[in-house]
């Protein structure tokens, strides 16, 4: 692995760590619950991105395969939030 992508990748983690850090003060402190399921929504995305990071550093497909599982839930997730904030329950 070349130096300037060994580099790339390690600046790219480090974004992703304070991004996740910024995220979880909004969840813990958001004025509205749809600013926190939001802010959750986003701390998917980015442990789906960096998942995939990691997957691109050491060359495995395992976090790649994980990436798709957090991408999923996530998903799933986002959509039980959703229903729950406008209906008041998630199973009819």
């Amino acid at each position: 692995m070349s130096v300037f992508l060994s580099a790339a990748i390690a600046v790219t983690l480090g974004l992703y760590g304070l991004a996740s850090l910024l995220l979880l003060v909004r969840v813990l402190r958001g004025p509205t619950a749809q600013d926190r399921v939001l802010a959750l929504d986003l701390i998917y995305g980015v442990g789906m991105l960096s998942a995939l990071v990691v997957g691109i550093r050491y060359a495995s497909h395992v976090y790649f395969e994980a990436a798709l599982l957090i991408a999923l839930l996530g998903f799933v997730s986002s959509c039980a939030m959703a229903k729950f904030l406008l209906r008041g329950e998630v199973i009819e």
